[in-house]
């Protein structure tokens, strides 16, 4: 086994998940991600946790979807599935190690079963961000093909993200999370781009890689939080692939938080579906902005790319409750979509009327010019 598989699986068990002995963990492993697991695991007995494992099969779920929501997706998936919301209702930490076989495995599900299968699992989903959760991904040759790169460039690419110093990037974030906590305003500015939203008493997140951070990706490097209200134009100019289609050069109009119109060259119906899901799909959930100087390139990864530095990131639907004040809901859907916004040319991040990022570089880096274009 690659040595670095051992320390992926040491780094999401201590620093990501800070594993206790005695946790009930529930390990979600995907068709390519054995050999993580098998790492995973050992970690795990090593550390006396229990462990139960679940098997994340992008085929089998389309096998499912399709067969089950063929007669009528809205009444398919009623109840939530009391088995499985009991084990996670019973689990201290969750792990999902993601690595499929095919990445567009269900692409061709009815828009209509996807949602209604997103609905039916809102208890889930809440009793898994519940717990102390972290996603990670092992490299397989399909996440490979979809970054355009050979596989052993690949393994590279994913272990450079992965194994680093996280407690010195975490210091690095924080100047950024102390500058959004103390601000009312943001201001995304490029091409075709200038969004304002409001943060005023939201708490942003040092996402570095550690439950202790309120951090639950691994590889991470971004700080995010939850506008209270959005207003403008925004252009998403980073390939996605969401629900195994391709979305490209994506833009929004945003009214009082609400996505009122959408544009894409590609993948707009897969976007309507999303932004049709719930009440709650058409309004901001989160602003993200990318830190992870190791992320150098798209891979068309959302775990990946919206860690990327000189990008900021847009999610619809559900907003997360560490960014919230006490007793505020937030915005509330099954959904949580990322799209990608690349700040490395004729963009600015303004925050309360200061420029803290031009081009991709933040004013405490080498190379930051605040007045030039």
């Amino acid at each position: 086994m690659d040595d670095r598989i051992r320390e992926h699986a040491s780094i999401l068990v201590d620093w990501s998940a800070r594993v206790d002995p005695g946790d009930n963990v529930v390990v979600s492993v995907a068709e390519g991600a054995h050999d993580l697991a098998v790492a995973v695991a050992e970690a795990l007995g090593e550390r006396g946790a229990s462990m139960v494992t679940t098997y994340d099969s992008a085929e089998l779920s389309r096998a499912y979807l399709r067969a089950n929501g063929e007669d009528n997706s809205e009444a398919a998936f009623d109840d939530t599935p009391s088995h499985e919301l009991a084990l996670i209702e019973h689990a201290d930490v969750y792990l999902r190690l993601g690595g499929g076989r095919n990445t567009a495995a269900t692409a061709d599900v009815p828009a209509a079963t996807r949602q209604a299968y997103r609905r039916s699992r809102t208890d889930i989903r809440e009793a898994r961000l519940a717990t102390d959760w972290v996603s990670t991904v092992h490299p397989t040759r399909s996440l490979a093909q979809q970054a355009g790169m050979s596989l052993e460039a690949y393994r590279d690419f994913v272990y450079d993200a992965v194994l680093r110093d996280w407690a010195s990037l975490a210091e690095e974030m924080a100047q950024l999370k102390t500058i959004l906590d103390d601000a009312d305003e943001v201001r995304i500015e490029g091409p075709e781009t200038d969004l304002r939203l409001s943060i005023a008493d939201r708490t942003a997140v040092n996402s570095a890689a550690s439950v202790a951070y309120d951090s639950h990706n691994l590889p991470s490097g971004e700080v995010f939080t939850a506008p209270a209200e959005a207003e403008g134009t925004i252009r998403f100019d980073v390939p996605m692939t969401v629900d195994g289609s391709p979305i490209r050069n994506a833009a929004f109009t945003i009214e009082e938080n609400t996505v009122v119109d959408y544009r894409a060259e590609q993948g707009e119906a897969v976007l309507g579906d999303v932004l049709d899901t719930d009440d709650g799909a058409r309004r901001l959930g989160e602003l993200g902005i990318g830190m992870n100087r190791g992320i150098d390139r798209v891979t068309d990864r959302i775990l990946f790319d919206e860690k990327m530095a000189e990008t900021v990131h847009l999610a619809v639907g559900r907003a997360y409750d560490a960014c919230l004040p006490e007793g505020d809901s937030g915005n509330d859907s099954a959904v949580h979509v990322d799209l990608l916004t690349d700040m490395s040319k004729e963009s600015r991040l303004v925050v309360d009327g200061e420029t803290i990022q031009r081009n991709g570089t933040f004013r405490w880096e080498d190379g930051f010019d605040a007045e030039s274009a």
